[in-house]
């Protein structure tokens, strides 16, 4: 049986026009509204993220957050 899809944790969350655009486009895509979305890319974490490309990603966002805050 599967497991029911109860939200238990609420999160104030703040997103780039790029982000929120690309949640939207998922979302919409999958047929999930965003907080579905939102918690099914948590959930599958792991299996959904290629470890190598998320560290070079993780790494140059850091390096642009400075002057993206400008």
């Amino acid at each position: 049986m599967a497991e029911r899809f109860k939200p238990t944790r609420r999160v104030n969350l703040a997103l780039t026009e790029r982000g929120w655009r690309n949640l939207k486009k998922f979302s919409t895509e999958a047929g999930l509204d965003e907080g579905e979305a939102i918690s099914f890319l948590f959930e599958n974490f792991g299996s959904v993220m290629d470890e190598d490309n998320l560290t070079h990603r993780l790494r140059i966002f850091n390096s642009e957050l400075e002057a993206r805050k400008k």
